[in-house]
C-alpha cells in the first residue's frame, strides 16, 4: 500500500464537508483517516456521534499512545493537539499522541500540529487533505506533506462554506491536487487502492 495515513484539516463548515466525505467512503476503506475539526475546548462527545451516522468505518476520539489501525477514523479531542509519533522510523508502528501545548495558529487542536507530525512519521505515505475553514491553519502542514513525497489535497474553494483555508493554501502553492468536496471521496478511493 502506497499511502498509509490520511490527515484531513478544517474548521469553520467542517461538519458538513466531513460528512461528505465519509458518505463517499466504502466500508472496506482501510486506509486510516486522523482528522482535526477547529472546535470549542467545551465540545462534548455530539461531533463523534454524528460523523458515525455518516459511515460504517469506527469513529472515535484518538487516545493518548493509541495504535493506529487501518480502516478507523480519529477525530482530535476537543482542546488538545493530535499528533503522530514513531519511536523508530524504520520498525515501529506510530502511534497517537495528545498534547495540552499552547495554540497553534489560534487553534488547539491544530491541523498544522497533525499535518507535520504525519509528515514526521510517514514521510511519503501520507496523503494531507484540507478542507473549508476561517484561518490559515494546516497550510504550514500541507507544506511539510508536500516537502516529504506525500500528497496534498485542497478543497477547491468556490465548494467551500469558508474559502479562507483553502484559498490560502493554493497561494502558498501546496496543493497537488484542488478538488470540489464532492469530488474527493472517489479520488482518495482511486489513489488509496
Amino acid at each position: 500500500m502506497k499511502y498509509q495515513i490520511i490527515v484531513i484539516g478544517t474548521s469553520l463548515g467542517g461538519l458538513e464537508a466531513l460528512q461528505v466525505i465519509l458518505l463517499g467512503l466504502p466500508k472496506n476503506f482501510f486506509v486510516p483517516i486522523a482528522v482535526v475539526q477547529h472546535r470549542h475546548k467545551d465540545s462534548d462527545d455530539t461531533l463523534r456521534v454524528l460523523l458515525q451516522s455518516y459511515t460504517n468505518l469506527v469513529v472515535k476520539e484518538a487516545e493518548d499512545k493509541e495504535e493506529i489501525l487501518p480502516g478507523w477514523v480519529y477525530l482530535a479531542p476537543a482542546d488538545y493537539h493530535l499528533l503522530i509519533e514513531s519511536k523508530d522510523k524504520t520498525v515501529s508502528q506510530p502511534y497517537f499522541s495528545l498534547s495540552t501545548d499552547v495554540p497553534v495558529t489560534y487553534a488547539r487542536p491544530s491541523i498544522d500540529v497533525l499535518f507535520e507530525t504525519a509528515a514526521d512519521a510517514y514521510n511519503q505515505k501520507v496523503i494531507g487533505v484540507l478542507l473549508t475553514g476561517a484561518n490559515q491553519d494546516g497550510v504550514q502542514g500541507l507544506a511539510k506533506i508536500k516537502a516529504r513525497g506525500g500528497m496534498t489535497i485542497v478543497e477547491e474553494p468556490e465548494s467551500a462554506f469558508c474559502a479562507i483555508m483553502p484559498a490560502a493554501a493554493i497561494a502558498f502553492g501546496v496543493a497537488d491536487q484542488v478538488l470540489p468536496l464532492v469530488n474527493i471521496p472517489s479520488f482518495l478511493v482511486k489513489i488509496c487502492n
